[in-house]
C-alpha cells in the first residue's frame, strides 16, 4: 500500500503509543500535519517553538515516554533548541521532528536551511536526517529507542519536505520486547557492604527512570537502615518530604547545614543522580580530585559513571531497579542519631524567615504546601523566586514536581499546560517570576484553546531577581540591565480569555486562589513583592551593604 511520508510517520507514532504531540505548524511538514489529521493523535498547537518543546519535555518527565514535538525548519528549529537543552540536562526522553528543506537543494543556503547535525550535535543524544521515504519506520524506531536507552534524552530527526510528500510501500516498524536488566544480587550486596563500613553515610538520589514504586522502595530502604537521604536539584518529589529520613534538597540555595553534612559524610551512595556542580556547590563540597570519602555510583548509563567523580564502586543499573533489592536488605549499621540530626536540620530550615513587604513569599508557599492536594503538580522555571518554593514547599508524592534542572527560564508555564492536559482532574500550579513568566506567557492562548487550566502565581518584583542578586554582590548599587517594566499580568490573563487578579498582601492570597480554582480556566494571580525581598535569607539592602563592606 502506497502511503505518503506524513502518513507513514503518523502510523509509526500510533504504533509506538503516542497520543499527543506539540507543534507550531510550518510549510516544510505539511504532509506530516496531513498524516496527523485522522490519526487519533491530539496535536497541541502552540504559539512559539520554545514553548512547544518545553511542553513535550514536560510530557516526557511525567510519563517516562518520549515527548514528541513538531517544528519547522530554520528559525522554528532554533527556537525549539531551549527545550532540547532542557531534555538533555534533565535526562528526559524526547523526539523533535523538524521540517527540512527539499534535500535536492542542500548546501545552497536555501530559504531557512540549517545544518541540523551541526546545530544540535552538542545538544541532543542523536541527530539524523531521513532522506528516503521508505526508511521512515527505521529512523523513527531508532529515534524512540535512543531517546529511552541508558540515560534518556532528546533525539532530533530532520524531515525534508520532498521526502515527506513522496509515497512509498513500506511495512510499519517492528516493536521489540525490551527486557530491562535486573541488577545482580551481588551488586546490591556490594552497596550494603560499603554502607556497613560507614560512620556518616548520605544517600543522594536523582536522575531519570523514577516512579511511585521507586519512591516507596527508597522510603522502605531509608527507614530500615535509618540513613539520611538528600535529593538532587529539583527532584524533591522523589521522596515524601515528611519522611523521617528526608534531609532536604541539594539546590542552588542549599541549607547550609545540609552542605556541611555532605562535607562531613564519609560515604556517599549516589542513586541515579549525575551528581554535578549544583549538588556540590560548584564542586566545593566534594572535590573531584580528592573526594575524601567513599563513593558508590549507580547510574543507567555507563558513560556517566566516573565522568566527574571516580567512584569506589560503579554499578550500571537504574536507581529504581537497585532500590527494589535494597528495600529488602537487612539493617547494616546504627545511624539513627546521624539521621535524626539531618532531619532536625531540615525541619529547622523549614521555619519561615520573614521577608520584607506586605506579601510574604514564604507565607504564600507555606499556604500552598498546606492546602494543595497531595497529588497537585507544581511547576516552575528559573529565578530567585524559586528559592522560596524549594525551601518551603513540602512535596508528598512522586510526580508532583516539574522543574528544569538545566535552569531554563520560561519553563514553568508551558510545563503546567502540558501537565493540565495530561492530568485534567488534578490541580496544577505554576510558580513564576515576572521575568520568567514573560518568556512564555504567550502560551496562554494555547492553554485556552486546548482547555488547560493551570493556576499561575506570578511573583512580581519588577526585575530579573537572580541577576540582580549577583549584580549587587559584585557591583553593588550599579543597577544595569536587570530592571523590568511589566504589564498588568491579571489584565493580560483576562485578555487571553483566562482569569486574572492582583494580590498585594498575604491575607488576600487564599481567597484569590479559591476564585482562580473556581474559574475553571487558565488563571493568573499576580503577587506584588517588595523589592527588598531578594533571597530567602537576605534583603537587597543587606546584600548590597555586605558587598560594599568588602
Amino acid at each position: 500500500m502506497i502511503r505518503h511520508g506524513g502518513k507513514i510517520l503518523s502510523d509509526q507514532l500510533v504504533k509506538l503509543g503516542v497520543r499527543r504531540v506539540f507543534s507550531v505548524p510550518g510549510e516544510s511538514f505539511l504532509a506530516a500535519l496531513d498524516g496527523l489529521y485522522d490519526s487519533g493523535i491530539a496535536n497541541i498547537v502552540c504559539r512559539q517553538e520554545g514553548g512547544a518543546a518545553m511542553m513535550a519535555e514536560a510530557y516526557g518527565k511525567m510519563t517516562g515516554q518520549p515527548g514528541v514535538c513538531f517544528v519547522t525548519r530554520g528559525p522554528g528549529a532554533t527556537n525549539a533548541s531551549a527545550g532540547i537543552h532542557i531534555a538533555m540536562q534533565d535526562s528526559t526522553p524526547m523526539v523533535l521532528f523538524v521540517g527540512q528543506i527539499d534535500n535536492r537543494h542542500t548546501d545552497r543556503e536555501t530559504f531557512q536551511e540549517i545544518d541540523y547535525k551541526a546545530v544540535f550535535g552538542g545538544l541532543a543524544k542523536w541527530v539524523a536526517q531521513v532522506d528516503e521515504t521508505d526508511r521512515l519506520p527505521e529512523y523513527i524506531g531508532r529515534a524512540f529507542r535512543v531517546a529511552m536507552s541508558g540515560r534518556p534524552g532528546p533525539v532530533v530527526l530532520a524531515l525534508p519536505e520532498n521526502m515527506l510528500s513522496a509515497g512509498a510501500d513500506v511495512p510499519d516498524l517492528r516493536l521489540s520486547n525490551h527486557v530491562e536488566r535486573s541488577p545482580a544480587q551481588n551488586e546490591a550486596n556490594a552497596i550494603m557492604h560499603v554502607l556497613a563500613q560507614a560512620e556518616k553515610p548520605l544517600i543522594v538520589v536523582g536522575g531519570p527512570h523514577w516512579s511511585a514504586q521507586a519512591q516507596t522502595d527508597l522510603q522502605v530502604f531509608a527507614e530500615s537502615q535509618q540513613v539520611p537521604v538528600a535529593v538532587s536539584f529539583r527532584r524533591q518529589d522523589y521522596m515524601d518530604n515528611h519522611h523521617s529520613s528526608y534531609a532536604g534538597d541539594l539546590n542552588v540555595g542549599i541549607n547550609p547545614r545540609l552542605a556541611a553534612r555532605m562535607r562531613d559524610a564519609d560515604t556517599l551512595i549516589l542513586l541515579g543522580t549525575r551528581f554535578g556542580d549544583i549538588e556540590t556547590q560548584g564542586y566545593t563540597l566534594v572535590d573531584p580530585a580528592d573526594p575524601q570519602k567513599t563513593i558508590v555510583h549507580v547510574h543507567a548509563d555507563a558513560d556517566e559513571i566516573g565522568r566527574v567523580y571516580a567512584p569506589d564502586i560503579g554499578i550500571v543499573a537504574t536507581a529504581p531497579a537497585i532500590l527494589r533489592q535494597l528495600a529488602n536488605a537487612s539493617p547494616a549499621g546504627a545511624w539513627a542519631d546521624w539521621t535524626a540530626q539531618a532531619r532536625a536540620d531540615y525541619e529547622a530550615w523549614l521555619a519561615p524567615q520573614e521577608s520584607p513587604g506586605a506579601l510574604k513569599q514564604e507565607a504564600v508557599i507555606k499556604w500552598l504546601s498546606d492546602h494543595l492536594p497531595d497529588d497537585a503538580i507544581v511547576t516552575n522555571g528559573a529565578g530567585n523566586y524559586a528559592a522560596w518554593l524549594h525551601r518551603y514547599f513540602v512535596y508528598k508524592k512522586y510526580g508532583t514536581q516539574l522543574a528544569p534542572t538545566s535552569g531554563s527560564m520560561g519553563y514553568g508555564f508551558p510545563a503546567s499546560i502540558s501537565a493540565s492536559l495530561q492530568y485534567p482532574d488534578r490541580t496544577v500550579v505554576c510558580l513564576a517570576g515576572d521575568g520568567c513568566f514573560q518568556m512564555t506567557c504567550n502560551e496562554m492562548s494555547t492553554a485556552v484553546q486546548h482547555g488547560a487550566k493551570p493556576i499561575v502565581v506570578v511573583m512580581n518584583n519588577g526585575r530579573y531577581g537572580t541577576i540582580r542578586m549577583h549584580q549587587e554582590k559584585h557591583y553593588p548599587g550599579r543597577v544595569s540591565g536587570t530592571a523590568l517594566a511589566n504589564p498588568d499580568f491579571a489584565a493580560l490573563a483576562r485578555a487571553y480569555g483566562g482569569h486574572g487578579e492582583v494580590v498585594t498582601d498575604t491575607a488576600g492570597f487564599a481567597d484569590a486562589f479559591a476564585r482562580a480554582q473556581a474559574a475553571g480556566t487558565v488563571a493568573v494571580i499576580e503577587c506584588k513583592v517588595d523589592e527588598e525581598a531578594l533571597t530567602t535569607a537576605s534583603t537587597l539592602s543587606a546584600v548590597r551593604a555586605a558587598a560594599l563592606r568588602g
